[in-house]
């Protein structure tokens, strides 16, 4: 790569460094000279986003044309967003880009670049992870960190410098088409997870961003996981106790312990106000409450929103001034609405002391960033980290600990050497599902792949499709991005069902690849690109294509490969094993094989409820006990599968349950001890999981809350004492009087491998 220039020195009549430029400085005195030098439209221009739209936005023809690149950079810009290109294009255009703004605009103040990375960076050769909801089902921390570091090495060395991830949203709506990309159901899960995905990204706790990451952006507060009816930006009219206790602990933990550089507001609205244009949400509760100090950005066209979709405001102007006035600081992806703020700001309607705030903000991240010594990336270095072996085999980590086993009746794991012929079967088999925001890696193997090279030549493994999911192209990336969903005919997917019935006649078991793919389960942004379902059941004729493979009564194992928990009541009922698979990403078919025939013992455990079907939501474990008082005409009130469940090749026994003291007063904690053993033949790892009732109180509370987990690793035969400690903060809730505090009185405390009471010890711990 030819060498750049120098970023231009400014000089002042006096032919000095101007403050801002020398390095030497403290930030602050930096920011404070550049603010001072910079025009109001300058300003406003470091509050904006931009971008042209569509997938190949600013491609190397566009940034020759001096011309166009003035009309569109103008004066400056808080950030260039998101391109879907690979390592040499996006280095070389960046470094074209940032030339410009560096070298060509007046005060030479660089551009911010922004990448997706909910499970990877969302560009081609980058490593690609298991989907967030598949991810979390590692229920392990340190993972998260390590693959959240990954993502941040990645998009820093490909010039990005701010990440709009990760998605904290509690999900209590399977039916929405971004359950993918969030950690489950459960607030406390959410936080540590969380927590840790931020680390991971920014390379510390204290807010301060390490060399090589990049800005954290926590999204979306508020209730945007809990949508009505299950669809992408529908309001969420929650109490504000509901609010308090369910949705917002992930983003209160993670302001907290975490210190993420920003916050999106979400697209939809609460009582009537939407999150853009909510002042109590981002500045009585964010601002005040919660004393976030980092810098609150726009959801992608959620300023304009304000009056094209919600009509709170009259046109994009009056728009522009709600949201930034309640706190919305900054546009994204482009200035829509904020190219008003200067006429906004001569009538008097915003303040320049919240442009200033705001412009300070950004300027002072990118000091900090190195922005102003070292704008450019190096294409060499890019390369080498996006290649880097380590990250592989992270990725196959993260899967194995991933993937959840639901049900085996003896027949997994399978033998490598017994069969003659197996029969990989199913529209996922072959088929590498990433889900939404993903990128693409430089390989990437399939389940198919995956099994035959696991069992090797003497095996043959035989192949059919059995149905089609949908009908379009098997490009990842543009199955999730394109809006078009094309289906096949029912002709058609039957003749595929009756050709697969004749290839598995010929083997002695049966790999049954089944679930969704990227169109199905996805980002609804509009009503030409929808993604949310109002049913949880296989789509099209994949269980006809079940009931066809488990007539031949031969052994079947259904892998499961999805973005929402499905209700496959017939295939729990009459198939002997299956696995969740979510997701897995670049690993897949590795992964898969090596817990198919047992080289790697399952672990995962669920972080969302499996409902047996779409009529019993909202179901979620931490229901209040007056929601499942009944059954139901047409079934019973139980889901098929519940929140923290997942089967092991060995089995576990948890005994002797103790509490360090009995009775505690409300400021104090107390430490709760199991003892687990592993009494199978296999060596594994158990997630032990502490939930927490409060029996009698104020307001009514939940059957049960998770307050605590931790993964452990037991060889057969080992037994290990885990201690789990309850803290006031675990113990308390919002009371009548909307505080939070701990109330007196008796709580039922819980541990076992699952929220299912049958999977848990109990004991009572009194707070006097």
């Amino acid at each position: 790569m030819k060498k750049r220039k120098k970023p231009a020195v400014k000089k002042t009549a006096s032919s000095k460094i101007p403050a801002y430029r020398n390095p030497k400085l403290p930030v602050k005195a930096r920011v404070e000279d550049l603010l001072s030098r910079m025009t109001i439209d300058e300003k406003v221009a470091q509050l904006m986003g931009l971008w042209r739209g569509g997938i190949d936005e600013f491609d190397e023809e566009f940034l020759k044309e001096p011309g166009k690149k003035k009309e569109l950079f103008g004066s400056g810009a808080h950030s260039i967003h998101p391109t879907f290109l690979g390592v040499k294009d996006t280095v070389e255009i960046r470094n074209m880009i940032q030339k410009y703004f560096v070298e060509e605009t007046r005060l030479g103040i660089p551009v911010i670049f922004v990448d997706e990375g909910q499970h990877g960076m969302m560009r081609p050769e980058s490593t690609v992870f298991p989907q967030a909801i598949g991810l979390a089902c590692s229920w392990d921390p340190d993972l998260f960190e390590k693959v959240y570091t990954v993502v941040a090495r990645e998009i820093r060395t490909r010039g990005g410098h701010l990440v709009l991830s990760p998605v904290i949203d509690v999900c209590r709506d399977p039916r929405w088409g971004r359950v993918e990309e969030t950690y489950g159901e459960d607030p406390y899960l959410n936080s540590i997870l969380s927590i840790a995905a931020v680390k991971g990204f920014q390379g510390s706790a204290n807010g301060k961003i390490a060399p090589g990451h990049v800005a954290a952006t926590l999204k979306h507060l508020v209730g945007h996981g809990q949508p009505e009816g299950g669809q992408n930006t529908a309001p969420a009219n929650y109490s504000l106790r509901t609010l308090y206790d369910y949705h917002m602990p992930p983003f209160v933990a993670c302001i907290k312990n975490a210190k993420p550089l920003n916050l999106m507001p979400s697209y939809n609205e609460v009582d009537g106000v939407p999150s853009h244009a909510n002042k109590w949400l981002l500045q009585d509760v964010l601002r005040k409450e919660w004393g976030f100090k980092g810098m609150i950005v726009s959801d992608y066209y959620g300023v304009e929103q304000l009056a094209n979709k919600h009509f709170v405001a009259n046109d994009n102007k009056d728009a522009a001034r709600i949201a930034f006035n309640c706190g919305v600081q900054y546009e994204f992806p482009q200035a829509n609405a904020y190219r008003y703020l200067p006429e906004l700001l001569k009538e008097g309607k915003i303040r320049k002391a919240d442009i200033d705030k705001a412009v300070a903000q950004v300027l002072e991240l990118k000091f900090n960033l190195g922005l102003f010594e070292n704008p450019y990336v190096d294409l060499k270095n890019a390369i080498k980290v996006t290649k880097d072996p380590a990250s592989d085999k992270l990725a196959l980590k993260a899967a194995h600990e991933s993937i959840v086993l639901l049900k085996n009746e003896k027949l997994l794991p399978l033998s490598k050497t017994k069969y003659r012929k197996i029969a990989v079967i199913g529209p996922c088999a072959k088929y590498v599902s990433f889900g939404g925001y993903a990128g693409e890696p430089y390989s990437k193997v399939s389940l198919y792949d995956g099994i035959k090279k696991k069992v090797g030549s003497k095996t043959e493994v035989l192949y059919a499709e059995g149905c089609k999911i949908t009908a379009n192209p098997t490009i990842p990336y543009f199955n999730w991005k394109l809006d078009e969903i094309k289906f096949p005919s029912r002709e058609e997917n039957m003749k595929l069902i009756s050709q697969a019935v004749n290839v598995a006649k010929k083997a002695e078991v049966i790999i049954l690849a089944i679930g969704e793919n990227e169109h199905l389960c996805r980002e609804a942004w509009a009503k030409t690109h929808i993604g949310d379902n109002m049913t949880l059941d296989l789509f099209g004729q994949q269980e006809d294509l079940v009931k066809e493979i488990t007539a031949l009564g031969k052994p079947v194992v259904v892998y499961l490969m999805n973005g929402r928990p499905l209700s496959i009541n017939y295939i729990t009922q009459n198939v002997p094993a299956i696995i969740e698979g979510w997701y897995m990403g670049q690993q897949t078919g590795t992964a898969a094989a090596d817990i198919i025939f047992g080289d790697v013992n399952p672990s995962g455990k669920l972080t969302i409820t499996v409902p047996k079907s779409a009529g019993q939501l909202p179901m979620f474990y931490n229901y209040k006990p007056s929601a499942q008082a009944n059954e139901y005409l047409s079934q019973d009130n139980l889901p098929l599968y519940h929140f923290g469940y997942g089967l092991s090749y060995t089995k576990f026994r948890f005994a002797n349950l103790k509490l360090s003291k009995q009775k505690i007063r409300k400021n104090e904690t107390v430490t709760v001890k199991v003892d687990v053993t592993n009494t199978g033949k296999y060596a594994g790892d158990e997630i032990v999981q502490l939930y927490i009732r409060d029996r009698v109180s104020s307001v009514t509370r939940p059957v049960k809350e998770l307050k605590g987990f931790k993964r452990i690793s037991l060889k057969p035969g080992e037994t290990k004492s885990v201690a789990l400690k309850i803290t006031p903060e675990h113990l308390a809730f919002h009371n009548i009087d909307v505080k939070f505090v701990v109330e007196p009185g008796e709580f039922e405390i819980m541990v076992g491998n699952s929220s299912r009471d049958a999977d848990l010890l109990k004991t009572v711990l009194t707070v006097i």
